[in-house]
């Protein structure tokens, strides 16, 4: 009788504690919502496309967009993604990008604030296919958690670099 009665007391404050966390999970404090809807920056609640940018002087630019969907709040982010990868046609390549630019300046991402980051590839390279790109994203106070996914058409080569996060599609 003890051995239930100790189950269901943990069972409901289990269930409490839950529900006073909106039935979120624990997450980083960069990914803690500000009000009742989920972050934006949580790697489900937001998309990313990869687009052809303007070359510059021996590279080739790609850009990535990120969206957030009505009924996510906004978050902040910061910096180049971390743990990039690319693959083709779901069989990830050998490539791995570095990153360039300012790692501390934080953005506003959400619903009616885009954001975006290029992917800088040397153009002295055979580059290889891909039409897609993982990456972890990164707030002001660390990695929030999880793998983000980017769709479009890209060639990467040995040397690519990832840019920080920039306010604006």
């Amino acid at each position: 009788m003890m051995r239930t009665t100790r189950k269901i007391a943990v069972a409901i404050a289990a269930t409490a504690l839950l529900g006073a966390a909106g039935g979120e999970m624990a997450q980083a404090a960069a990914v803690k919502p500000v009000g009742a809807a989920p972050s934006a920056c949580r790697p489900a609640n937001h998309i990313a496309k990869i687009t052809k940018a303007p070359n510059s002087a021996g590279h080739r630019h790609y850009r990535v967009t990120l969206t957030a969907p009505r009924g996510y709040d906004p978050c902040r982010l910061a910096g180049s993604p971390t743990s990039v990868r690319f693959s083709n046609h779901g069989s990830e390549n050998r490539i791995t990008a570095g990153r360039y630019g300012n790692q501390r300046t934080a953005v506003t991402f959400g619903p009616g604030h885009p954001v975006h980051f290029d992917i800088q590839v040397p153009d002295n390279r055979r580059g290889i296919s891909a039409d897609e790109a993982s990456f972890t994203l990164r707030a002001p106070d660390g990695e929030i958690p999880g793998t983000s996914f980017a769709e479009g058409k890209l060639k990467v080569a040995t040397g690519t670099l990832v840019g920080p996060v920039q306010r604006g599609a």
